[in-house]
């Protein structure tokens, strides 16, 4: 039988006639939790204090195994439960440096450098070019990126999703409907029957170029929509990582003398290289960039939106994706939409392309981070493809920007996470042969005094930091 070694630390979390489970990691890094059914196994256990690292192989019986393991790990930790276990292995209390590192073990990694040498992103070809965290300072300064460490270490390919983290992914739309490209024809709309495209989930896209502050990739891939359209794709993604005074000045305000920042943006381009044109009536695509950042007790997203009449601009927020959200975690006035980032409670909000304003940002209080995402929206196009889970009456009646808060995605399961996500989406492209849509989708995060913070908040997003920590300050 196949052995492997890990370092331990908990404990046994649930003991049966049948199986048990317990979970591996060390201080301050991820636990992995396993599962085995009875049956014999090979066991021998070494003990090094000086790093409290445990190797494990193995040969007896369940019980044995259970007896030297909390022999061995007494000095952790006890009576975890696998949630807990999940959500310490992506804590997100690891240095950007850490991030690379563990990252640099499993897989190729891209890292961008501004001109002096100081902010930095990671980028991972294998995992369709995607952003996977980023630091202001990467000498000593945290990974603003959540990274799904346990998935990520096991090696493993789950069915579903792989979720392996990142803070700039590109997807393509639309996720639910008749016209989705993650349901197949007649399954019902549900987490058994979603399956993310492989294209979308695990395949690498080819590095084109690469320079200090940019890299560039393309890949083509054909997918089919739930409707039977086969559509053949190229997609053109670059990431460029921006100087700080662009950064401010994409932003169109003043800098703040002793905020530190981070940002960077993607350009993704989606192209028809096949030979017939995309139609409404058998549906359309769209570009669609999400974000994942590890969720806080503290954490809330802020989405500004155009104050108005609903009758005119719609509605302020939808929040039917995956059931009714509680008032204790979706907050809405007439200026903003407050969600809980506490990877909790799994929910989901979209603004419509009249109210929105084309940026949304999130603030952790614990951590003092400000994190904005903006990004281009072209006026008066107003076809967005829609991707709730359901047959729809207008499948082009969807939404340019998202939030998502991770939670169980059924009564009893574990989160995909937990993480939160800030998305943005391109408008549905009617593609004619040879021809292509862009979009441009950017992420700036901000460091240091408050009353500096707050002046970026109360610019771009419409509202305090008060007004963000206060939101549902009765509830935490």
């Amino acid at each position: 039988m196949k052995t492997q070694d890990f370092r331990l630390t908990g404990s046994v979390s649930w003991v049966a006639t049948q199986g048990f489970t317990f979970a591996f990691g060390r201080d301050n890094e991820p636990c992995l939790p396993f599962q085995y059914t009875y049956q014999r196994i090979d066991t021998h256990i070494h003990h090094s204090a000086a790093n409290k690292e445990y190797q494990v192989k193995i040969q007896v019986l369940p019980f044995l195994l259970v007896a030297a393991t909390s022999f061995f790990i007494f000095g952790a930790q006890s009576n975890l439960s696998q949630s807990a276990m999940v959500s310490d292995a992506n804590s997100g209390s690891f240095s950007f440096s850490e991030d690379v590192n563990f990252l640099k073990k499993h897989t190729n990694v891209i890292v961008l450098r501004d001109a002096a040498n100081v902010a930095q992103i990671a980028v991972a070809p294998q995992w369709q070019g995607r952003v996977m965290t980023s630091t202001v300072d990467h000498r000593s300064g945290r990974g603003f990126g959540w990274i799904n460490r346990p998935l990520i270490s096991s090696g493993h390919i789950a069915t579903h999703i792989n979720p392996f983290g990142g803070e700039d992914r590109v997807w393509l739309g639309p996720e639910g409907g008749q016209f989705s490209i993650y349901f197949a024809k007649g399954a019902p709309f549900d987490y058994e029957h979603w399956f993310v495209p492989e294209a979308l989930d695990t395949r690498p896209f080819h590095v084109v170029s690469h320079s200090r502050n940019k890299v560039s990739f393309e890949e083509p891939f054909t997918l089919t929509n739930r409707f039977g359209t086969r559509f053949e794709i190229l997609i053109r993604r670059e990431v460029h990582l921006l100087e700080s005074t662009e950064a401010w000045g994409d932003l169109g305000v003043a800098a703040e003398p002793h905020l530190a920042l981070v940002a960077y943006e993607s350009k993704n381009d989606l192209i028809n290289v096949g030979k017939d044109k995309w139609d409404r009536n058998t549906g359309l695509l769209s570009i669609w960039i999400l974000g994942m950042f590890s969720p806080s007790p503290s954490c809330t997203i802020v989405v500004p939106i155009k104050n108005g009449p609903e009758a005119s601009l719609g509605n302020k927020v939808n929040s039917d994706y995956f059931g009714e959200i509680p008032t204790t975690r979706l907050k809405t006035t007439e200026d903003a939409v407050f969600l809980r980032a506490d990877g909790r409670f799994r929910s989901k909000i979209g603004i419509n392309p009249l109210r929105s304003l084309g940026r949304l940002g999130s603030y952790d209080a614990d951590n003092h981070v400000l994190t904005i995402v903006h990004f281009d929206q072209p006026e008066g196009m107003n076809g967005y493809v829609n991707s709730q889970w359901k047959i729809q009456s207008d499948p082009f009646g969807g939404d340019v920007a998202n939030a998502y808060n991770d939670g169980a995605p059924t009564p009893g399961a574990k989160p995909l996470g937990p993480f939160f996500e800030m998305e943005s989406s391109s408008p549905a492209a009617a593609l004619s042969p040879g021809s292509k849509i862009s979009h441009v989708h950017r992420t700036m995060h901000f460091t240091g005094p408050e009353s500096e913070l707050d002046s970026i908040a109360r610019k771009l997003l419409g509202v305090s930091l008060m007004n963000i920590q206060t939101a549902f300050n009765n509830n935490r």
